[in-house]
């Protein structure tokens, strides 16, 4: 008779072996098969008539290496003037952000800029843009919100492009099609755009399918206006939150491949892992907000099996992984096959130090595969570290600007000369 436990340990490490791979490979695999040959529909709004009034909402903080780059990519939209408005919220931004906003804005009626005092955090000045915009707009049922990051450029033909399949009316929201702006990559640059890439593809195919997008970019996405609920302040994670906010009132989400923006990937691994710590944090708390609309009875088969497949075994990651270690540790013990797998899964830690450590200082030629690890185990370990972060509560959106692979984290020479006359010391980080 077989040992239970031995019985036990392998379901153990089998189990998270194969959610693991469904997640990260089978899942994008059977996207393919199943959306292959499958498009958007083509109905879109055919003249500049028909066009609905479009209100952009952005909150920004210490912007102004990338700022004006982005509003005046916003205000050269192919869209009808006449029907375009940019709110901007500074979030006391203490660089020349309000300044760049306030000179564009005396050629461009369309835009405008409310100040908030001290540090608010990104959720709760979208929600007052949000609900200054549905006052101030003149058909609250048929216009569109688009949500933007302060670094994000847009093609020409963005807005255009997002705003076309509202004319479906059970279309509630569409995300654009992030891509990198830089050719060349140091450190990570090239495994975040991969990954980008993916995800670009694997959102198209499940709105294509199901108009089921696990969570839009929050770099660049557009929804009806009347769909818009306030998220709540504490929460940190705004796209995901206003995704299932759609499903929850019965309409679509989509991405097209053809609405295109562009921002610069992280390149180091620190400012990587900073951020998708934070971001697990607000994962953890919309899968705890929306968990019973994540129920194949509640929310619909096509929700539940396109959530857990894409998003909610990767942020169990952390905890596949231990399991598959642990249990493959015990397994080694009981019997010895499964001893090249223990070495094995215990070897592949090594390539954290190896790439962190003896890559950057010359003492170790940089291998792809043993990049690839090391980014692989650090953001697991960045989701592990986001969940004790939510348990621990008291979160907040306030945020810090995400170094870029094109950004030099530099203060202007206007801004050092209007500190110096002001008595004040600016430290270039």
């Amino acid at each position: 008779m077989m040992d239970p436990f031995y019985i036990l340990f392998s379901l153990i490490f089998w189990g998270c072996v194969l959610m693991l791979g469904h997640t990260y490979a089978a899942y994008p695999v059977l996207l393919g098969i199943l959306a292959k040959g499958k498009k958007l529909p083509k109905e879109r709004y055919d003249t500049e008539a028909e066009l609905p009034e479009v209100v952009v909402l952005m909150a920004v903080y210490n912007e102004e290496t990338v700022l004006e780059e982005t509003v005046r990519s916003i205000l050269d939209s192919d869209y009808p003037k006449e029907k375009l408005r940019v709110m901007i919220g500074s979030d006391g931004s203490t660089d020349r952000s309000d300044q760049i906003v306030e000179r564009l804005r005396q050629d461009h009626h369309g835009l405008s800029l409310k100040v908030f005092g001290g540090r608010n955090g990104k959720i709760r000045i979208i929600n007052e843009l949000a609900a200054i915009g549905k006052k101030e707009i003149v058909r609250a049922d048929e216009s569109i919100f688009v949500l933007c990051d302060a670094n994000v450029v847009w093609s020409e033909n963005l807005l255009r492009t997002l705003v076309g399949h509202f004319k479906r009316s059970t279309v509630g929201l569409v995300g654009a099609a992030v891509k990198d702006r830089v050719k060349e990559h140091a450190g990570i640059g090239d495994e975040e755009e991969a990954y980008i890439g993916r995800e670009n593809l694997s959102k198209y195919r499940e709105g294509v399918l199901w108009g089921r997008v696990m969570g839009a970019f929050g770099a660049c996405y557009a929804m009806r206006a009347r769909l818009f609920v306030p998220v709540p302040e504490r929460y940190i994670v705004d796209d995901f939150f206003l995704t299932f906010a759609c499903f929850e009132q019965g309409m679509d989400a989509i991405v097209d491949l053809d609405a295109v923006c562009y921002e610069s990937v992280s390149t180091e691994i620190a400012e990587e892992f900073r951020r998708k710590r934070r971001i697990a944090a607000g994962n953890f708390q919309n899968l705890n907000h929306f968990r019973d609309h994540l129920l194949p009875w509640k929310g619909g088969v096509a929700t539940s099996f396109a959530f857990w497949s894409h998003k909610g075994l990767r942020w169990c990651g952390p905890f596949l992984l231990i399991g598959a270690f642990l249990s493959c540790l015990v397994l080694s013990v009981m019997e010895f096959s499964y001893l090249p797998l223990s070495i094995g899964l215990v070897g592949s830690l090594a390539a954290i130090p190896i790439d962190r450590f003896l890559v950057p200082r010359g003492w170790f030629p940089a291998i792809k595969p043993v990049r690839l690890v090391h980014y692989f185990y650090s953001m697991n370990l960045a989701l592990f570290l986001g969940f004790l972060d939510f348990k621990k509560g008291s979160r907040n959106s306030i945020w810090e600007p995400t170094k870029r692979g094109d950004q030099k984290e530099e203060i202007s020479d206007e801004t050092r000369r209007e500190s110096a006359s002001k008595g004040e010391v600016l430290v270039t980080r």
